[in-house]
């Protein structure tokens, strides 16, 4: 007889995990199958130390067929679900219209850029979601700063050293952190910028920097940031991006040619196309994380309104700690569907998250536990370390040479500005069919 075929959508955290823990509870009973637009799982929360030229960018890019064996990947891209039919339709990365069937189907889509009405921004600013966008924005603030030491006009110059993050949340925080550093290290090393210090601004609408994290990390964050000498405009927004600059809600003009946006994310317009219930835009589920009415159909991490039995009424946020839980244990609970063990509703614990400022600073708080500077950063160090499935010595490896050498600061130019625009759904497959 024909195994049943578990689909999963998606090889994000949530999908990662799914058919890890799938392929261990079920490899032999099923055929485990995952669509992924990329042949790796990324992991995100490393992707500022790409683009501060920490990290070499394949460290952070972890192969589905290497670490899933035994799972089948499935390049593309999924367009629409019958769930009448149980099958899928998806577009593979050579733009060729497919169908999959399935008897078990696990949504885990993730997110995209989350747009807001600012005029310019979909045109000026680019996101930071992926591989391409880090390697982007490494590459842009080289060549600004370059470009800036080979100008004689102090206008220019200024305009150039410029840099402003929106969205002082997770990443917005750390994108600023890093890129602080690298711009530091490039005007160090060009005799024409060494009497100048770049100028970053970190803005949010928010009345503190990382307003979903412990307010104890805010404060850590703000204290090495402003010590740097990075300005936070909190309770501040922008209300127009153009090519020369931007302005902000206070009115004050800010001549930049680098903006990077991130405000936060939304669900993939994916969930939307699915005619399926939802709530914020996220597919309703319930505590066993099955769509109602379709046993056969479960979601987790950002697509799935998942509701936290630790907060009576709330969905559980869109966090990297969320997906990963939650994907393993839709594996365990579809796993017990076969016989094996006992289906579980979700439930979160909060370890406390962890927040990386580059070189020795970070914030953290390990089981409620406030630490800052150099045991926070071995914290958040250790903690990556435990959290990204493989590539573990090569990443230790490129933090300690990062320590004991200079920084490297090459232009790859590998990625352009039209590559990563900022609507983008799905860089790295956007990317890939531009080319």
């Amino acid at each position: 007889m024909d195994r049943p075929r578990i689909v999963v959508v998606g090889g994000g955290f949530g999908g990662f995990h799914a058919a890890r823990r799938l392929r261990q509870r079920l490899g032999r009973v099923a055929e485990i199958t995952i669509i992924s637009t990329t042949n790796y799982f990324l992991y995100l929360p490393l992707l500022p130390q790409i683009a501060g030229g920490v990290l070499d960018p394949r460290r952070v890019a972890v192969s589905l067929t290497s670490r899933l064996p035994g799972v089948r990947l499935v390049p593309g891209e999924v367009q629409s679900v019958d769930f009448e039919r149980r099958r899928l339709r998806y577009v593979d990365i050579e733009e060729r219209h497919r169908e999959l069937g399935y008897d078990q189907l696990v949504l885990a889509t993730g997110s995209i850029h989350k747009l807001l009405p600012v005029p310019g921004a979909a045109e000026h600013a680019h996101g930071f979601r992926g591989v391409p966008e880090a390697l982007y924005l490494r590459d842009e603030l080289i060549r600004q700063m370059e470009l800036a030491g080979a100008s004689a006009d102090p206008a220019e110059r200024a305009a150039r050293t410029t840099f402003v993050v929106v969205g002082a949340g997770y990443t917005g925080t750390e994108v600023a952190a890093h890129g602080q550093l690298l711009t530091r290290a490039v005007a160090k090393r060009h005799p024409g910028l060494r009497e100048l210090t770049p100028r970053w601004l970190l803005v949010d609408i928010a009345d503190r920097i990382l307003p979903e994290l412990d307010e104890r990390l805010a404060r850590t964050a703000t204290r090495v940031l402003a010590r740097r000498g990075v300005e936070i405009r909190t309770e501040t927004s922008v209300t127009e991006a153009t090519e020369a600059g931007l302005v902000l809600s206070d009115g004050e003009q800010v001549p930049t040619r680098t903006l990077a946006w991130c405000v936060g994310v939304r669900p993939d317009p994916l969930v939307e196309a699915l005619g399926l219930a939802t709530e914020q835009g996220r597919v309703v589920v319930d505590e066993y994380l099955t769509v109602p009415g379709r046993p056969e159909v479960s979601a987790v991490g950002d697509t799935a309104a998942v509701p936290d039995l630790t907060r009576p009424g709330k969905i559980t946020p869109m966090t990297a700690q969320h997906a990963v839980r939650q994907g393993r244990q839709v594996a365990n609970n579809i796993a017990a569907d076969y016989g094996r063990g006992v289906r579980k509703p979700y439930r979160h614990h909060d370890r406390g998250f962890v927040v990386d400022l580059g070189g020795i600073q970070a914030a953290a708080n390990p089981f409620g536990a406030a630490l800052g500077g150099p045991l926070a950063a071995l914290v958040t160090h250790g903690y990556h370390l435990y959290s990204i499935p493989a590539n573990r010595l090569r990443i230790a490896l490129d933090w300690l040479l990062a320590g004991l050498m200079r920084r490297q600061t090459v232009q790859l130019g590998l990625v352009h500005g039209h590559d990563v625009p900022l609507e983008t759904a799905s860089p790295e497959l956007a990317t890939h069919r531009h080319r």
